[in-house]
C-alpha cells in the first residue's frame, strides 16, 4: 500500500538507518524502518507489516530518534487526514447532521467537541476504524447533548450498540 510517495529520478543510494516497533496503524502494529537515500522528498512505503520510510541525506546528522517520532507524527497526520473524511462521512449520513467544522489536532485526548466543532487527535488512527467510528460518533453526539447524560448514551447505542467494547479498548491502554 502506498500512502506517500513521490519519485525522484536521482541516483539511489541507500544507508540504513533506525528501528521502531510496534506502531499500531489502524489497529495493525507494524515494524517502521528509516533508511536514508539520495532523494528530495520523503518516501514511504508499507510491505510486509513494515512501515519504511526514506528521508534525504541531509538528515542523517540529526538525532535518529527526534527524526523516527517525527516522521511516525507525520504519517499519523497523513492517514488521520483521510481516516477523519471516511469517519466524519460515515456518521454524517448515519445521524442525519454533521458538525459546522472539524480539525485534526493534537490535543490531551482523542476527541472533543467545542462550540460545534469537532477535534480530533491523530493518534485516533492507532485504532481500528471500528473504535475511530465510535470516537467520531461519540463527539457527534455531544452536539444533540453537551454531557454523558442517559440520552447522550442512548443516542450512541442507538447507532453503534457495541460501543462499550470500544470503550474497553480505549480504556485497556
Amino acid at each position: 500500500m502506498n500512502l506517500v510517495k513521490r519519485k525522484v529520478s536521482v541516483k539511489m543510494v541507500e544507508t540504513k538507518g533506525i528501528e521502531k516497533h510496534p506502531v499500531p496503524v489502524l489497529g495493525i502494529d507494524y515494524k517502521v524502518e528509516i533508511v536514508y537515500k539520495n532523494v528530495k522528498i520523503t518516501e514511504l512505503n508499507i510491505e510486509n507489516k513494515t512501515i519504511k520510510i526514506a528521508l534525504p541525506n541531509r538528515y542523517k546528522k540529526m538525532n535518529n530518534q527526534e527524526i523516527l517520532d517525527l516522521a511516525i507524527d507525520k504519517m499519523y497526520e497523513q492517514i488521520a487526514k483521510v481516516e477523519m473524511e471516511r469517519a466524519m462521512e460515515k456518521i454524517r449520513i448515519m445521524v442525519g447532521f454533521a458538525p459546522e467544522e472539524y480539525e485534526i489536532k493534537k490535543m490531551k485526548t482523542l476527541g472533543k467537541c467545542e462550540n460545534k466543532k469537532i477535534t480530533i487527535h491523530p493518534e485516533l488512527v492507532k485504532y481500528n476504524r471500528k473504535v475511530i467510528d465510535y470516537v467520531v460518533l461519540h463527539q457527534y453526539c455531544h452536539l444533540k447533548h453537551k454531557n454523558h447524560t442517559k440520552a447522550f448514551f442512548k443516542m450512541v447505542e442507538t447507532y453503534l450498540p457495541e460501543y462499550k467494547k470500544c470503550e474497553e479498548i480505549l480504556l485497556n491502554i
